[in-house]
């Protein structure tokens, strides 16, 4: 195997023995084979899309099977088998779509002519005859490079674009982007400038699937509200859930009223507390626990179910092994999975049969819901402390965390943020400081925690709507951005920053392993990004 798709890496380089995620060698080649099987199918809707012809299904499948390869999803080889084996069917319906559609098709090889091999074990070799490092012979490092580099952009989106769809959202147009980017990645010589350019335009492509998914959330459940969050537990039956589906916690939450079981957020779920359709339920109680990384010892402690929703889980433990359960893309060999028809009976029961929280803890809060609508909402007073001096500077702190040492720099650099200043956050990484007081700046919070990894979206409206207010370029604001990175949702919203311009992003805890000196250089040369160093001196260099 060779992976270096995430920020924790071996040796920063590439995982070859072992994923560090927990991912084996046959899981991870069986995924590059459902990446090259994708390609080919991407080849031919493509072409079908050129026109005018589409099949949702397609559409649907190539999302799905994108986002499977994602950090921390799918680590069940059967189940990826079993997905090559549909890759090959829906292949074969692009292709008739087509062909079709074309009075003079073009006939396709390379991944358009895959035939799945009829075991694991020819699956693996077929998966070994496609990896990164065989490109990389062929190509070198920086091209093949730049391939992962929009690769790992378009997993991101494709993840982001899964849950829009799930609630209802579609728009034709990205998916034919989709498969144009795939069909690009499958040309044998690419160019260096053609790679760029893509890279570029998967940020826009993902730009364009957040505001989908935003508009999902918000038209299923309402506007994120500023809502406090109990950290504590309370006494009683429990199930954890965590993730990033707002739709699974729906359903349970649905299934489990009147029973008497509380139910808890946990890591990227922390923000579901603040849309109404959600927290309306009484039995949505609080927030348990902290980010992904932590939870084999959060988990293991938990006295009660667990449902993992998406990606971020890690292997589980034999000692919660029988109570967690998976939904949705994410898999754990021996692990039950709950189907799409979302019955979460074997949830409830087990929650049921486990003790469950016999007292309460002293009650503590945090906030959340400061998304785009609720930071907009007061962006007049927000305005007036910039304009009078109450208000020095903004900093976006946030994105994934990780076990990787050093991400406690994220942690030191919020504590050291001045007290004239607001920090906004998203993603998981606001686990690193998000229990801290940070107190207020004339009634507006100093720290705004505006939700999820794919909140991102809310995040450029926020600042697009101040630089309109002071008729300014966003790069002009006295905000700056303040990265952390771990899986490949958190490249697609690079990218989009990237794409609209943004520049002087510091990004840590390391760059990512797949970006070579030379495309680092035309990164830093277009973009000023620039890898964060000390909190101390970073900050010293932003403030003067």
């Amino acid at each position: 195997m060779y992976c270096f798709q995430c920020e924790q890496t071996a040796k920063g380089s590439g995982c070859t023995v072992l994923g560090v995620c927990g991912k084996n060698a046959q899981t991870a080649t069986l995924q590059d084979l459902l990446v090259h099987a994708t390609k080919g199918i991407s080849m031919y809707a493509h072409r079908a899309a050129v026109l005018g012809k589409r099949d949702p299904s397609i559409d649907v499948f190539v999302i799905e099977a994108l986002f499977s390869t994602v950090t921390n999803v799918d680590f069940d080889p059967q189940r990826i088998a079993e997905m090559l084996r549909k890759a090959a069917e829906i292949r074969d319906k692009a292709k008739a779509l087509y062909e079709n559609a074309c009075d003079e098709p073009e006939k396709l090889s390379g991944p358009a002519a895959w035939e799945p091999g009829s075991d694991l074990e020819e699956l693996t070799a077929q998966g070994e005859e496609v990896s990164i490092l065989s490109r990389r012979t062929v190509l070198g490092e920086d091209l093949s490079g730049l391939q992962e580099l929009i690769l790992y952009g378009i997993k991101g989106t494709a993840a982001y674009l899964d849950h829009a769809q799930i609630l209802g959202q579609d728009d034709p147009a990205v998916y034919a982007t989709l498969h144009e980017a795939m069909d690009y990645l499958a040309k044998d010589q690419p160019k260096l400038d053609e790679l760029v350019s893509w890279a570029l335009k998967i940020g826009e492509l993902n730009l364009r699937v957040m505001e989908m998914l935003d508009a999902a959330n918000t038209s299923t459940y309402g506007h994120p509200e500023p809502t406090a969050v109990r950290v504590t537990p309370i006494v009683g039956k429990a199930i954890l859930v965590s993730g990033h589906d707002l739709k699974d916690l729906e359903e349970l939450l649905k299934q489990t009223a009147g029973k008497g079981i509380n139910v808890y957020t946990h890591g990227e779920m922390l923000p579901c507390h603040a849309y109404p359709g959600l927290k309306k339920y009484s039995h949505l109680v609080g927030n348990y626990g902290g980010a992904w990384q932590n939870q084999q010892k959060e988990f293991d402690n938990f006295p009660g179910a667990i449902l993992m929703t998406t990606n971020c889980i890690q292997k589980p433990r034999d000692s919660y092994k029988s109570r967690i359960f998976t939904s949705g893309l994410v898999a754990w060999p021996g692990v039950t999975h709950i189907d799409s028809k979302l019955d979460f009976s074997p949830v409830i029961e087990a929650a049921l049969a486990a003790p469950g929280f016999t007292e309460d803890e002293p009650e503590k809060t945090i906030m959340v819901g400061f998304a785009r609508n609720a930071v907009l909402g007061v962006a007049d007073k927000v305005i007036e402390a910039v304009k009078g001096g109450a208000i020095k500077h903004f900093f976006l702190v946030g994105g994934c965390d990780g076990a990787r040492p050093g991400r406690n720099y994220y942690t030191d650099f919020a504590e050291q943020v001045p007290d004239d200043c607001v920090i906004l956050t998203l993603a998981c990484g606001k686990y690193r400081f998000n229990k801290l007081d940070f107190g207020d700046i004339g009634g507006i919070p100093r720290l705004l925690d505006i939700g999820q990894c794919n909140d991102a979206y809310s995040a450029v409206q926020i600042a697009v709507a101040l630089a309109g207010a002071f008729e300014c370029g966003v790069n002009d604001l006295p905000l700056s951005m303040i990265l952390s990175w771990y899986e490949q949702k958190a490249v697609a919203i690079l990218l989009t920053l990237l794409h609209l311009g943004i520049k002087d992003i510091r990004l840590g805890p390391t760059l990512p392993a797949f970006v070579t000196p030379a495309v680092l250089q035309v990164l830093v040369e277009n973009f000023n990004i620039m890898p964060t160093t000390t909190a101390e001196d970073d900050l010293k260099a932003i403030l003067g």
